[in-house]
């Protein structure tokens, strides 16, 4: 098997691996809370805003962790907030116009599977690594899937009967 073709499969795995199990990439209980959040402000948006205690009570979100958070999104420019007795949260943007990315980036900041992809990341093993740049091209993957991924995509649809779990080169593209 040529080195290409090895390269290329390891990435895949590792980029399989990330996405697939829980304990090498999960999301924060916040960037839960927040996206869970943006889908109601989308699906709820033709009824004008929504308090953050309005959000909480719909989910089961502690209403004090939720009000920090919807403030964060409001901060990056992902939420307007108004003020007064019918104040509340709505989307800045369409939903088909805000990615998983950017909220789970505004709520958690950069996304790194490993410090060493950062450009400033240290580790003992720096001079000897033969993964940093697979590493950082999974990185990069994973990025542009969650950037695809926007709010308006994120609704439960019932799984197909006999319908069958996509392929790796399905789920990203590395090159």
């Amino acid at each position: 098997m040529n080195y290409d073709r090895k390269r290329s499969d390891f990435i895949r795995l590792v980029a399989l691996s990330v996405l697939h199990r829980k304990r090498v990439l999960k999301l924060t209980k916040k960037a839960d809370y927040a996206l869970m959040a943006m889908k109601h402000l989308a699906e709820q948006s033709t009824a004008g805003s929504r308090s953050a205690k309005d959000v909480a009570d719909a989910y089961g979100i502690p209403p004090e962790a939720l009000a920090k958070i919807l403030q964060r999104l409001a901060k990056a420019g992902l939420l307007q907030s108004q003020h007064g007795t019918n104040g509340g949260y709505t989307l800045a943007r369409a939903p088909h116009t805000i990615s998983a990315f950017e909220v789970i980036q505004a709520i958690d900041g950069p996304l790194f599977i490993t410090s060493c992809v950062t450009v400033r990341g240290e580790c003992d093993q720096a001079d000897r690594c033969n993964i940093r740049e697979p590493l950082r091209k999974v990185n990069e993957s994973i990025e542009a899937v969650l950037r695809r991924i926007k709010i308006s995509h994120m609704r439960e649809e019932p799984e197909e009967v006999g319908s069958v779990a996509p392929k790796a080169k399905e789920l990203v593209t590395i090159t």
